[in-house]
Parts: structure tokens; sequence; C-alpha cells
């Protein structure tokens, strides 16, 4: 390890919401932070072509301008914004103790306190065609995106409680909802499949998967596949939302930090503090229940509040400590 190593107060990993709102108000403290970016600047909302869920726009706002006007804001205040991704991590167990963090494969750095913004990318089928039209009618946040899609077909592929639940959302503001389950069998609770089956306009299909998402430009339609029969059906929809899941961006932290057997990080109560002292974590990469723009901000303020009242205590026992032995 370099022997000058940099030595960062407030380092902040990710920089969509969370992030981001942690930088403006670590800044604000004067904790002088330095934000490192990820593979992907901005995060999820950089792939969103509209968002209308936010706070402050009344007529919405693009995705990626409204991440370009949050890391202004953060770089107003004298945020370090770098363009690097942390690929490992060494923490220190200890009240105090400076973690370090090794930036792209190459240098280190070593920091007071950390706020993990990492946040989860949803998973996806893997179809080229779904690929191609992700911003264009396919989404994986149907809470999100649901709305652009008022009285018109759509589709939903998934299964699980977040499916059913989405599903049962659509199915209030748009005309018709098809339900492609995989398996024979819903893995949703008893609960959910109850409200799936009691509500009209969802079509429930078994046994069915995505074969390709039909449209140039923008979703048009959906060929379907039978898994045990091997006949295909197309069908007109102008929306495909991905209901499989989500995986958070925590493997650097995986046997370091306490998780939950999904991958999320732990935090305790109501704060962003996580096992280890200094190390505060906000946004997806802990949150799997609403994992909204608006929330992952709001936990991005409370890891900076948490970060900085962990290190005012820190400074206090060492003055403590200094007037001891003076």
């Amino acid at each position: 390890m370099e022997n000058n190593i940099e030595r960062i107060k407030c380092l902040i990993i990710g920089s969509g919401p969370a992030g981001y709102t942690a930088a403006i108000y670590a800044a604000r403290a004067d904790l002088k932070p330095v934000l490192y970016t990820g593979m992907e600047p901005g995060g999820q909302l950089t792939t969103t072509t509209e968002v209308e869920n936010f706070p402050g726009y009344p007529d919405g706002i693009d995705g990626p301008q409204m991440m370009e006007q949050l890391k202004a804001q953060a770089e107003r205040f004298d945020t370090d914004v770098r363009i690097g991704m942390v690929t490992k991590v060494e923490l220190s167990k200890e009240q105090g103790g400076i973690h370090k963090a090794q930036i792209d494969n190459k240098t280190w750095v070593e920091a007071e306190s950390i706020i993990i913004s990492t946040g989860a990318s949803a998973k996806y089928l893997g179809l080229p065609s779904e690929q191609r039209l992700r911003g264009g009618g396919v989404s994986a946040c149907a809470v999100c995106d649901g709305f652009f899609y008022k009285g018109q077909d759509v589709a939903i592929v998934g299964g699980g409680d977040t499916a059913a639940e989405e599903a049962t959302y659509l199915a209030k503001i748009c005309k018709s909802v098809t339900m492609l389950i995989r398996k024979d069998v819903m893995k949703a609770s008893k609960a959910m499949q109850h409200r799936v089956f009691n509500t009209k306009n969802i079509d429930v299909r078994f046994n069915t998967e995505v074969d390709e998402v039909l449209g140039e430009q923008v979703v048009e339609g959906l060929r379907m596949v039978n898994n045990e029969t091997g006949e295909k059906e197309d069908i007109a929809i102008t929306g495909l939302f991905i209901a499989i899941g989500h995986k958070p961006n925590t493997d650097i932290f995986k046997g370091l930090v306490d998780m939950d057997d999904t991958g999320y990080i732990i935090t305790k109560g109501k704060s962003t503090k996580t096992n280890i002292p200094g190390l505060f974590a906000s946004g997806d990469v802990q949150d799997k229940e609403y994992r909204q723009a608006v929330t992952a901000a709001g936990t991005g303020c409370m890891a900076a509040l948490d970060a900085e009242r962990y290190l005012a205590s820190i400074e206090s026992v060492d003055e403590l400590v200094d007037e001891a032995a003076g």
C-alpha cells in the first residue's frame, strides 16, 4: 500500500439520489466529502426517461437531467465528485478506526467515515429485444412508470409478492394486465394470489415466458411462449414490466458488513449505521421495501447526519484524551 495515501474525512460510494443527497448534507457540514460515481454515474435514474413522482418537479423531469442537477448541487457545496469505482475495501472494527478503499483496482484512499450508496440493480430477462427497449416501454418499476400507461394494455413478468403487488397496482390504472409466470404456480403469498385472481382485468398465464419484445423504438407487443408446449402467441401491449427481483450492489462488502440473506446491508433501528463504526448505508443498498428515489434521498440525508455525529463524537474523545495527556 502507498506511503503517501490520501486521507478523506467522508467517502461516499455511489452517485444515485442517496449518494448525492448524502454529499450535499456532508459538504454543508464541512466534512469535505469525496464521492466516487461507480460504473453507472447517476444510478438507476439515468435509465428512466421521465421522473414525475419526485417532489419539486410539477411538470416532471428527465431522469439523467435530474441526476445532473443533483450532481451540480453537490458540487456547489464543494463535494469532490470523481469518476471511478471502489473495487475493494478494508474496514476497521475499532471506534474511530480508519477505513481503506481501493479505486479501480489501483490506488487506495483512507477514510474516517464511509457512506455506502451503491444501490441495487433490477434483474432483467437478458433478451436483446428487452434490453433494446429499456426506457421505451420496458421498465422494472411499475410504481415509477405505470402512470405513463394509463388506460393501455400492459404485461408483467414474475410470480412473487412484488410482481403480484405491481400487477394489482397496474390493473387499477391500465386497461388490461397480462401476467407471465414461468412456473405452474405463483410463489406469492396466498393473500396476494387472491388479490390477483380476484382482479378481473389481470390475465394470469402460467408456464409462460417472454420469447421476444416486439417494436422498434417503443414496445408495441409481446411474443409469449408456453414452456411446456412450445406454443407461441403474440399480444399487443405498450408496456412491459419486469418484476423478478433486485440484486443489491454489495459484493465488495460481503463478509465484512452484516447483511440479510439476499445481500442487503442491515442498518440499526431507524438509523443508517451498520455494525461497523464509521460505516453507513443509504438508499436501495439497505432498502428492499420502497426502492424510490425520494426514499433513497431521505436516507442519504440521514447517513450524512449520522456520519457528522459520529465524527464529532470521535473528535470529542480525542480532545478529552489530549487534555488528559496535557
